[in-house]
């Protein structure tokens, strides 16, 4: 089964984190065979901070990562998450990338790679994380 990759992971290794790099490092490599797989979300997310897309293209490649759009389904997902999330106070007024790659990944029906489970937990349940014990992950 595939597998997304959420942008936290990416920059961890892209960073060599002290606390997270190994983790994800190690996540990377033991799902690699299954397919890694990015998103116009976690592409746009890399951007911030890099010098070029020629620079987050390559990033994409070495870590063997595919592209995919977001299916409608998982836009449709998004913003459904999104309206629960407003019911329940939250304050953002537009959908925030956690939503889009979890309808991704739910409409999808692949696994994510992620260290940010909670908002994932709450709004897309049936999604299977891969992520830290939750004692480990800091959230």
């Amino acid at each position: 089964m595939a597998v997304l990759v959420d942008t936290n992971v990416i920059i961890d290794v892209l960073t060599d984190d002290p606390s997270w790099a190994e983790w994800s490092i190690t996540q990377l490599d033991k799902y690699s065979a299954s397919g890694l797989i990015t998103n116009p979300v976690v592409y746009a997310e890399l951007c911030f901070g890099s010098p070029s897309a020629e620079f987050v293209d390559d990033v994409v490649r070495r870590f063997g990562l595919s592209y995919q759009e977001i299916p409608r389904q998982g836009l449709f997902r998004a913003a459904q998450a999104f309206s629960r999330y407003r019911e329940r106070k939250g304050t953002k007024v537009s959908p925030l990338p956690d939503f889009f790659i979890g309808g991704h990944a739910e409409a999808a029906g692949i696994a994510l790679l992620t260290r940010d489970t909670t908002r994932m937990k709450t709004y897309f349940p049936g999604v299977r994380l891969i992520a830290p014990q939750s004692s480990d992950s800091g959230k």
